[in-house]
C-alpha cells in the first residue's frame, strides 16, 4: 500500500518562499511518476508539476514556470516542490501524488486522472 504525507505548507507574504516535502512509503520512487497539484476554493485541482519515470519529462503550469522547482531524493523516498516568488494566486492546498510507471507511462500534461496514491494535502497561504 503507497501512503503519502505532506508538510511544509503555511503562510507567508507574497515574494516568500517555501518548501513542500511528500514522504511516501510502500513505493520505489524511481519507478512512480510524481506530480504536485493545487485547489484553491471554488477552483478546480490543477496540475502544478509533474514527472515521469520513464522518460524524466517533466511540466509546469504556465503560472508557475521559472518559480517553482520539482524535485525527488530517492534514496528518502521523498518529493519536494520548491516554490519561490510567492504571490497570492498561489493560494491552495497543495497534494502531492505519484503512480506506477507500469500502469502509466507517459502523460500529456499533468493531468490528476493520471495518479491514483494521494496525499492529504498542506495549506498553502499567501498574503498580506
Amino acid at each position: 500500500q503507497v501512503q503519502l504525507v505532506e508538510s511544509g505548507g503555511g503562510l507567508v507574504q507574497p515574494g516568500e518562499s517555501l518548501r513542500l516535502s511528500c514522504e511516501a512509503s510502500g513505493v520505489t520512487l524511481d519507478y512512480y511518476n510524481i506530480g504536485w497539484f493545487r485547489q484553491a476554493p471554488g477552483k478546480e485541482r490543477e496540475g502544478v508539476s509533474c514527472r515521469t519515470a520513464f522518460d524524466g519529462n517533466e511540466y509546469y503550469a504556465d503560472s508557475v514556470k521559472g518559480r517553482f522547482t520539482l524535485s525527488r531524493d530517492n534514496g528518502k523516498n521523498t518529493v519536494y516542490l520548491q516554490m519561490n516568488n510567492l504571490k497570492p494566486e498561489d493560494t491552495a492546498v497543495y497534494y502531492c501524488a505519484v503512480e506506477s510507471m507500469g500502469t502509466v507511462a507517459t502523460m500529456r500534461g499533468c493531468p490528476a486522472y493520471g495518479f491514483s496514491a494521494w496525499g492529504q494535502g498542506t495549506q498553502v497561504t499567501v498574503s498580506t
